[in-house]
């Protein structure tokens, strides 16, 4: 994977600044037309692996689209947007559409090769021809649709020659598009204004691979601080499939993309973006990422923060990353070690507070309830006996670890070989009633994402991706499957730190997104509440020595989430992965890392941190 262009932290605090004189220019670079060839398939992959790429655009009609799905979803971090196209220009290789639109199509059912009028091909072009808004808009939506099934970490829309922005009601749809299937389209001209961004291209003489190089370098010295710029080209190889490729006016295709490929893979290139302290960023990047501010201006103690860090260091605690967020903007940010930005990190346990989410929007869309009786989803997989706690056992009791078993033996009965985890787990003797004993139990959390792939269809992953990922701008997410090929739930997920921040203001602002209300508000007073008092896991109450006030794991328990002292929730994983949830302060505190003792990993954010927050 490219990692030459991440930008490592040292030790030492870092604070993020706004000013435009002092951030960096930031320039996407974008690869177009995947899914046309195999060649350009391979190549798009090629220059986002070993290159300077950030953006794939791929095309849901053309011929090698299945295999440019299977290539994206090996590589879930490519920002990937949908090239929505209604031409089809090459002499050899054409496609059609996926649906019945009779309007944009010549007598043998292809695109036509031309959005506009050429010398070379009269009266073969859409604007030439009756074209119907009715119809672009139904294939649009096929397109559309088709992309999001097969790549639902797809963030973005953009046009193929020209055929979002041809005409107004054309552009005017596909805004509407847009928001209907949370996706940005990059291409409106309020975007650009909105987020400073700029096209550019190669300085001087593109014709060689030489010139490419030379005229990319010169174009980066024109690059201004504080700007955002966009670039884009078509990457492929000079190889015998894109040889037979190419269009009356346009016949040297295979050298000039191979040329292209070559230079977003240049070392000269990379060591020019580096020495200009340019940043590549992607769409996403762009456009959901969460705002920036300094700790001064968002009333937070830059020493408290400077402090917390220099604690940590002398505990010798592992911590992976820091974010800290105030009045929803980010403060402070930091990576320690080879941990980065744009690298997904375990989650371990924090996974169950995105399950939980997911099974607030079902309950939320009347999928289901929180009172839906467990067995009721799974009537082949119960055992011979069913006790009369397993007939009581609801989702809400999944929901709040008070199932009533031993979360050991059910979790040992899952390991055997062959085990089908949802019949081990509704095997395994439920010894109190439900809904009255606290045990913390993964296996309650991977049930409620077995219940929800039973009522919608989907894996969790998928739910989620249009209903928050999207929404919050998730990508790269990726989630850890049982044998039976139902994501675990309970743990598995893999996203990066502000990500983590971005379900914590998510939660601060009880659903509210953008001015939007993806999830009710009702469903996070009751997430968020204590629903039963809670224990260490693995810890019985008989065998209890700590005492409330000195523990974050004994204020109670909510859905998927612990309460914490100092009126905060969190989700909480293994070794030290938190989102904190301060509605007090209205702050989110985040980390990853690999502590072992969590409580003392907490302890220091109490001390330094909580205090810093004026």
């Amino acid at each position: 994977m490219k990692n030459w262009f991440l930008i490592l932290f040292s030790a030492a605090f870092v604070t993020v600044q706004v000013s435009a004189q002092e951030t960096p220019a930031r320039l996407i670079v974008r690869s177009d037309d995947m899914g046309a060839f195999h060649s350009v398939n391979e190549a798009c992959i090629d220059v986002y692996e070993n290159g300077i790429c950030t953006v794939v655009e791929v095309m849901p009609v053309t011929p090698w689209f299945p295999e440019a799905v299977k290539m994206l979803n090996e590589n879930p971090g490519i920002d990937v947007g949908v090239h929505l196209a209604i031409t089809s220009e090459w002499e050899n290789f054409k496609w059609r559409p996926l649906t019945s639109c009779p309007s944009l199509t010549d007598s043998n059912g292809y695109f036509y090769p031309m959005m506009g009028p050429n010398e070379a091909y009269p009266g073969q072009s859409v604007k030439e021809n009756n074209w119907k808004l009715s119809e672009i808009e139904q294939e649009f939506r096929a397109q559309i649709e088709l992309t999001l099934k097969n790549i639902p970490q797809t963030s973005h829309l953009t046009g193929h020659m020209g055929a979002i922005r041809f005409d107004p009601q054309v552009l005017e749809m596909v805004h509407r598009l847009a928001d209907e299937y949370n996706l940005t389209f990059v291409e409106g001209d309020g975007l650009k204004a909105k987020y400073n961004v700029q096209s550019v291209g190669y300085s001087g003489s593109n014709k060689t691979a030489e010139d490419k190089i030379a005229g990319f370098i010169r174009m980066l010295d024109n690059l201004e601080k504080g700007k955002n710029y966009i670039f884009l080209d078509h990457p492929s190889y000079d190889d015998e499939e894109i040889e037979t490729v190419g269009h009356i006016g346009y016949e040297w295709v295979a050298e000039d993309r191979q040329g292209v490929t070559d230079m977003m893979k240049d070392e000269l290139v990379k060591q020019a973006i580096s020495k200009r302290g340019i940043e590549l960023i992607s769409y996403n990047n762009l456009t959901k990422s969460l705002p920036r501010s300094t700790p001064q201006q968002e009333n937070v103690s830059e020493k408290g923060i400077q402090n917390y860090l220099e604690a940590v260091k002398k505990s010798r605690q592992d911590l992976h990353s820091l974010m800290i967020l105030r009045h929803g903007k980010i403060v402070a940010e930091h990576w320690f070690g080879d941990n980065s930005a744009d690298k997904p990190h375990i989650m371990n346990s924090v996974s169950k507070t995105f399950t939980a989410a997911a099974i607030g929007f079902a309950v939320a869309e009347g999928k289901l309830k929180v009172t839906d009786k467990v067995i009721s989803f799974f009537p082949d997989k119960l055992p011979a006996n069913i006790s009369p706690n397993l007939e009581a056992l609801e989702i809400r009791h999944l929901l709040t670890m008070s199932v009533g078993h031993d979360a050991n033996a059910a979790r040992e009965a899952s390991r055997k070989e062959g085990a089908d985890w949802v019949e081990a787990f509704l095997a395994a003797p439920i010894t109190e009633k439900p809904g009255t004993e606290f045990e913390y139990n993964s296996l309650a959390t991977y049930m409620l994402s077995a219940i929800l792939q039973k009522v919608t269809g989907e894996k969790l992953i998928d739910y989620l991706y249009p209903r928050l990922f999207r929404p919050l701008g998730i990508i790269g997410a990726t989630w850890e499957n049982s044998p039976q090929g139902i994501n675990i739930g309970g743990w598995g997920l893999y996203i990066k730190t502000e990500d983590m921040a971005k379900l914590g203001q998510f939660i601060l602002q009880k659903g509210k997104w953008n001015g939007r209300q993806l999830l009710p508000e009702s469903w996070f007073d009751e997430a968020t509440r204590s629903h039963i008092a809670s224990l260490p896991a693995g810890v019985k109450r008989e065998n209890l020595t700590i005492k409330a006030k000195d523990s974050d794991w004994l204020q109670g328990y909510g859905y998927q989430m612990w309460r914490c002292r100092h009126n905060a929730v969190r989700a909480d994983g293994a070794n030290g992965q938190f989102i904190i949830i301060l509605p007090d302060k209205n702050a989110v505190i985040v980390t990853t890392a690999h502590i072992s003792d969590m409580q003392a990993e907490i302890n220091l954010i109490w001390k330094y941190l909580l205090p810093a927050m004026r």
